[in-house]
């Protein structure tokens, strides 16, 4: 038995734990890969792109701590090792070495396009389930998105 009591029902924690697993895996795997792309980025937008990856890796790394803590609160543990972060996610992997920043700019737009599509369904998901996990959802949708058109408007 849980040593935090749960004010959700089971059903409700349910969906509401798995969809914050999701986003914290999300959030945690999105981090690692804006953090390998921001030292390797090359090119004459160099600087540019290298300070805006730096602005998803924070986004990403506070979002995960709040999403992790929203979990810890309704009774879910969550898991953010690396090992799970590894088998579940849903972003593709970063190639190794120095890349061009027109590539890094297309794939970190695909990525964080990726991104918001799972979150939205996060959001609808817990709609009626949790409010306040949505309100937190609601919040990262909104900041991701910035980050999307930021880089979108890039290309």
């Amino acid at each position: 038995m849980s040593a935090i009591r749960s004010p959700l029902s089971d059903g409700a924690r349910s969906v509401t734990g798995e969809a914050l697993q999701g986003t914290l895996i999300d959030l945690i795997d999105l981090s690692l890969s804006a953090k390998q792309l921001h030292w390797n980025v090359t090119g004459r937008t160099f600087r540019s792109v290298h300070r805006q990856l730096d602005e998803v890796v924070d986004l990403a790394r506070r979002y995960a701590d709040a999403t992790a803590e929203r979990a810890v609160a309704i009774g879910v543990n969550p898991d953010g090792q690396s090992s799970t972060v590894a088998r579940s996610t849903h972003l593709p992997g970063v190639e190794v070495g120095y890349i061009p920043d027109e590539k890094v700019i297309r794939q970190t737009t695909e990525v964080l396009a990726g991104v918001v599509t799972r979150m939205r369904t996060r959001m609808d998901a817990t709609e009626k389930a949790d409010p306040v996990t949505q309100n937190l959802i609601i919040e990262i949708v909104h900041d991701l998105e910035e980050q999307h058109w930021m880089f979108q408007a890039m290309v």
